[in-house]
Order: structure tokens, then C-alpha cells, then sequence
């Protein structure tokens, strides 16, 4: 251990003089136990830090073949190891400049023991969560209904809120967020999605009740709708689909529902759509009308995102492709997207990456980053930077 005097005898030797420094002068020396492989270092920012003061937790997730994520209670962190040329100290009990007290009058030394030293530590960058596996691992055991007298449903690949926790590399809100966007429910304690055929007969049945009642499709009551349908379906499978294409409100203390014309025009859209490689775009445009609820419009906005049109084509075709159904990561959905077709008009790419944006980030940036752009008969239109194999 260095004394006054010693550590005075460097400061002169260095050049420093010692009223330009604090009082208090630490003196570091390893301890007999020092080791560089028993801690590990994180940088975190402001809001991860008031996170873990307010006693709040962070999660490791991830399964053994993914790379590994960070989550807090509403965000999720990419995690990278990040190397520095400076060595990394562990040192209980140093006291940083603005930790130090000056009330004494001369110059002491304070001692401090080193316990572990690193050149590496944990850096967090705040990512997308990586949410596609939801809805694969829900499709395991779609709910296709009641079972039928005499049959057993099968128990396997059912997952409870925790199961998701554990599988799944986002965080709880994010995970409840996703959750409701495709339209899954919780049956005996399990998250399920319902197989889409059965969706769409829930759908029919309520829009049927509604066209016989002669109802406004802004004001369908729930309490009637259950008791009129409660025979032929669960009416938890009733209010449920309540829930996906309308929006609950209350008037006079009793529930009505305002059915989402874009939702419920979409729906019939895709059963039409999953029958078929490529539709003549005016023949479908025509099914479609025929086939939704007397008194709602179609428009080819309410496809954004899982229908693709090719105005190129004589006739004009429309086929499926939904968003969900494409890679996560940005450069294979680029990759993906431009495999499908060569060249993209800005309108009909955008549907298809905007959930790639981070924040502050806009599909334009991405294009400019994965794509290049060029004019075709007046219209600009972007293709891949690099060759694409097909």
C-alpha cells in the first residue's frame, strides 16, 4: 500500500501539483481473489436504470438457437458484447469526484481493493421484438370449435402466458399487444388463435343476425347477440369476435358494438383470396362486394399489407401476401420482397416494411439503405442493390 509521502513523490515526478487535486487520494491494489471471469458488465441507459432502482427486473429471453434478448417490462434490447482497449476495474468502495468530501484540510489517502477487472461488457440497443413465432407456435393447436360428443381435443402445444414469457424474445406488453392484433383469446387458461374458417363462421353468424334484425352496424347489442347465437356457438367465441372486428361501448348500461367495416371487408377478403395462386383483379373486386354484408363497401386500401395487386398485368391481377408471413429481419424481407417481384413502386413496397421501422426511422431511410431507385415510364420505382437469386 502506498503511502502520503509515496504517492506525493509520483505527483512530483508527474508533474502535478497537488492543490489542483482533490483531498482525498485513492490508492487501488488487487485483492487476493481478483478474476476477470466472475462478473460481467451492462451498460444501461436513464430508463433501464430509474427501472432497476425502482425495484423493478430486466429478462434474459430467448431459446438456445436465437440470439439472445433483454427485456424489460415493455421494451426489448438486442444484446451485443462490446470489446474496449481500456481495462474495466471493479472496485467496491471507490468514490467517484462528485462522491468526495473536501472538508479536510491536508491530503489523505483512501484505500481501495479491486475485486475484478474485464475489457468487455454487455451493450443494449433497443430492437423490434421478434414476434412472428407467436402466431406459429398459437397455429401448433388452432381452436377449431367445440369438440364434438365422443371426441377429445387435443392438449398438446397449448400455451399459458408464462410458456409465451419463457419462448418468446419480446417483452409482456409487447407480447399482450401482439396477442390482440391477431386475434387470439385465452381458453381454459391457454392462449389460442382460432383456425380461420371458424372465425369466418362466427363472423357470418354475427353479420347474418345483424342483417335479419335489420341492426345498425354501428349498434349490435351484445346481450341479444348472445342469446340469439348463444345455441349454435360458445358464447365466449361470440363475445370474442365481438372484440376482433368491433369496437365495444356502452349506452344506457348495456354493451354495443360497432362492427369495423375495413376489418370485416378484409376478413371475407382473405377466405377469397386463400383459394387462389393469382385473381383476375375486376372478377375479384366483384365477388368481393357480393360476398360482404349488404350495406358495406369494399375498397382495395382495406388490403394493405396482405394482398398484392400487379397493375402491370393484362388483366390486372391480386394475389395474397401477407406482411405477417414474411421474414423479421430487414435485409432477408428486402431480399424476399424483391425475389417476388423486381421492381417496386413506392406504394406498393411501403405495406410491406413499415413494421420494420424503428423509431424516429422512416420507410424511405430503409429504402434508400436496402433498395435503389430509378424511373420507369415516369414513375419512380426501387430494386435490389445487390443480385437476387431466384
Amino acid at each position: 500500500m502506498r503511502t502520503l509521502e509515496e504517492v506525493q513523490a509520483t505527483l512530483e515526478i508527474a508533474k502535478l501539483k497537488e492543490e489542483d487535486l482533490q483531498k482525498t487520494m485513492q490508492c487501488l491494489s488487487f485483492g487476493e481473489t481478483v478474476t476477470s471471469g466472475d462478473y460481467c458488465l451492462m451498460e444501461l441507459d436513464d430508463t433501464l436504470c430509474k427501472h432497476i432502482e425502482a425495484g423493478q427486473s430486466l429478462v434474459i429471453r430467448g431459446d438456445k438457437e436465437e440470439r439472445t434478448v433483454l427485456c424489460s417490462g415493455d421494451k426489448t434490447y438486442d444484446l451485443k458484447i462490446a470489446d474496449t482497449s481500456n481495462l474495466l476495474l471493479l472496485v467496491p468502495g471507490c468514490k467517484t469526484p462528485d462522491q468526495l468530501t473536501n472538508s479536510q484540510d491536508s491530503s489523505h489517502v483512501a484505500r481501495a481493493q479491486i475485486w475484478g477487472f474485464t475489457n468487455s461488457y454487455w451493450e443494449l440497443r433497443k430492437q423490434r421484438p421478434k414476434l412472428k413465432k407467436l402466431k406459429k407456435l398459437l397455429m401448433e393447436n388452432a381452436y377449431e370449435g367445440p369438440s364434438i360428443a365422443g371426441q377429445e381435443e387435443v392438449t398438446e402445444n397449448r400455451y399459458t402466458m408464462q410458456d409465451l414469457l419463457e419462448r418468446i424474445q419480446a417483452s409482456e406488453e409487447e407480447i399482450k399487444t401482439q396477442l390482440e392484433t391477431i386475434n387470439a383469446c385465452q381458453i381454459d387458461g391457454y392462449w389460442r388463435m382460432l383456425e380461420f374458417d371458424y372465425e369466418i363462421k362466427l363472423l357470418g353468424h354475427i353479420t347474418q343476425l345483424v342483417d335479419s334484425e335489420s341492426w345498425s352496424f354501428n349498434k349490435v347489442p351484445l346481450e341479444t347477440s348472445l342469446e340469439e347465437l348463444g345455441p349454435l356457438e360458445p358464447k365466449e367465441m361470440i363475445e370474442h369476435c365481438l372484440n376482433c372486428y368491433g369496437k365495444r361501448y356502452m349506452e344506457n348500461d348495456k354493451v354495443f358494438y360497432a362492427l369495423h367495416e375495413d376489418k370485416v371487408c378484409r376478413a371475407i377478403a382473405l377466405l377469397l383470396l386463400q383459394n387462389a395462386v393469382k385473381f383476375n383483379l375486376r372478377e375479384f373486386q366483384e365477388v368481393w362486394q357480393q360476398s360482404v354484408p349488404d350495406g358495406m363497401s369494399t375498397r382495395l386500401d382495406q388490403l394493405k399489407s396482405v394482398a398484392l395487386l400487379d397493375q402491370t398485368s393484362r388483366p390486372e391481377t391480386i394475389c395474397l401476401l401477407r406482411v405477417e408471413d414474411l421474414p423479421e429481419d430487414t435485409l432477408e424481407r428486402f431480399n424476399h420482397l424483391f425475389t417476388l417481384r423486381e421492381k417496386w413502386t413506392e406504394d406498393d413496397i411501403t405495406p410491406y416494411i413499415q413494421d420494420l421501422c424503428g423509431e424516429k426511422q422512416t420507410t424511405g431511410a430503409l429504402l434508400t439503405k436496402y433498395a435503389r431507385s430509378s424511373m420507369q415510364n415516369g414513375i419512380k420505382v426501387f430494386n435490389s442493390r445487390r443480385p437476387v437469386a431466384t
